[in-house]
């Protein structure tokens, strides 16, 4: 079951589990864009498709805050504060090593689309986030991540890629084990709603589970 955060009109904002995709892959597991349509559907008796604009993604093995489009008109308008840098996201992940107290990360990310893995590369795309850390123990560090670009893999690649791997990332981190879960989670989403130009934020906790529990 998923977690329904706001409902209105325009909006579903829901919390997404960790390991369901958002949206249908080659996996043909279930996804979360497909059983929201299938609640919508029953809830309200809607007969034919009913319409859910995804407008941003999260990667499979994270759970967290997310907002979806019940209008064409309401999926343009988030698009457009995506792009211009309004609809507001920050996680929290554990990575791996006693991180300085906070910083910014820019690089230049590029996909492979083959492989599905990123890297930095200088023909990639610019890629920037900030993060603080909160606390440090047995030499994990738990830190809050304000994302300043939304590039696939981006907070998993940068933090890697500048020595400080997510606990558990089975893609970026080497020394991540199987079975474990990675460590990253979206906790605060904040944007204007698409028709009443309303601030609304959301925040949900990240789990009460190793290694998160080491930091409650």
């Amino acid at each position: 079951m998923i977690k329904i955060l706001y409902e209105d009109n325009h909006l579903l904002v829901v919390e997404k589990p960790v390991n369901i995709p958002v949206q249908a892959d080659i996996s043909n597991d279930d996804n979360v864009l497909d059983l929201l349509k299938k609640n919508l559907k029953d809830k309200y008796a809607k007969k034919g498709n009913v319409y859910l604009g995804l407008v941003h993604r999260l990667d499979r093995p994270v759970g967290g805050v997310m907002v979806f489009a019940k209008t064409s008109k309401a999926a343009e308008r988030l698009c457009n504060q995506i792009r211009n840098h309004t609809l507001k996201k920050e996680y929290h992940a554990v990575v791996c090593g006693n991180i300085t107290s906070k910083g910014t990360f820019i690089d230049k990310l590029l996909k492979d689309e083959k492989r599905n893995i990123v890297h930095v590369d200088p023909n990639g795309k610019d890629a920037q986030l900030s993060y603080e850390k909160v606390y440090t123990k047995d030499n994990l560090s738990l830190v809050k991540i304000y994302l300043e670009t939304g590039r696939s893999h981006q907070i998993r690649v940068q933090f890697s890629y500048h020595g400080y791997p997510l606990y558990g990332d089975q893609k970026y981190n080497p020394r991540s084990k199987s079975g474990e879960q990675i460590a990253l989670y979206a906790t605060k989403l904040t944007f204007l709603h698409p028709t009443t130009g309303e601030t609304l934020t959301f925040e949900v906790n990240y789990p009460n589970k190793y290694p998160w529990n080491l930091f409650h």
